[in-house]
């Protein structure tokens, strides 16, 4: 079956295509050591902000940060806060995640959670926004992920050299190309430049 035939890429299927990228790609991939135990768990969050302006996700992901602060690690791991009617700007989307990051250091919770990012048009700082690494870190939509700090590390500690892994998923990445991403999460085609 066709993903991208089901699922139209639009925003009111943005927690359906982020789940399927989570599954599809990060976990599928091994991307991330402790996606797989989230998911199969599913203490995993996947929150989507209705809201169309920075404004509106700042709020969000305050709503995001007391409910993963409210709740037990067991119940709730991890949140993945999904923006479809905001920040599509890559810029804005960064400007807004130093804002969210110097939130969560003023409310001294910067030990006790920490931010990932992923947008659709991520780039690194210094890398050519055509190059294929980029696609570690591009999500249908854009994404704030709010990842607890303990569970990482305990994580981390049984991973052999995590050090590596961005540097293993660029590899991968240049491996699978253009048709290879598409082909394992053929949404991909909606927005891959050719």
């Amino acid at each position: 079956m066709n993903t991208s035939q089901t699922l139209k890429y639009i925003p009111e299927n943005a927690e359906a295509l982020t789940r399927q990228w989570v599954e599809t790609m990060v976990v599928g991939l091994n991307l991330c050591p402790f996606a797989a135990p989230v998911v199969k768990n599913a203490t995993i969050r996947y929150a989507v902000c209705e809201g169309n302006s920075a404004e509106a996700v700042v709020q969000a992901f305050l709503a995001e940060l007391d409910r993963i602060q409210e709740s037990e690690e067991d119940e709730l791991s991890t949140s993945l806060l999904i923006t479809p009617y905001a920040l599509e700007d890559f810029e804005q989307y960064l400007d807004t995640l130093d804002i969210l990051q110097m939130l969560l250091e003023r409310s001294g919770l910067g030990g006790v959670f920490q931010l990932a990012s992923f947008h659709p048009h991520y780039q690194f700082d210094g890398v050519d926004e055509d190059d294929i690494s980029n696609w570690t870190n591009r999500s249908p939509y854009p994404c704030f992920h709010l990842i607890r700090e303990g569970m990482m590390s305990r994580v981390l500690m049984n991973y052999d050299d995590p050090d590596k892994i961005p540097v293993r998923n660029i590899e991968l990445m240049r491996e699978l190309g253009r048709e290879g991403l598409i082909k394992r999460y053929p949404p991909y085609a909606d927005y891959i430049p050719e």
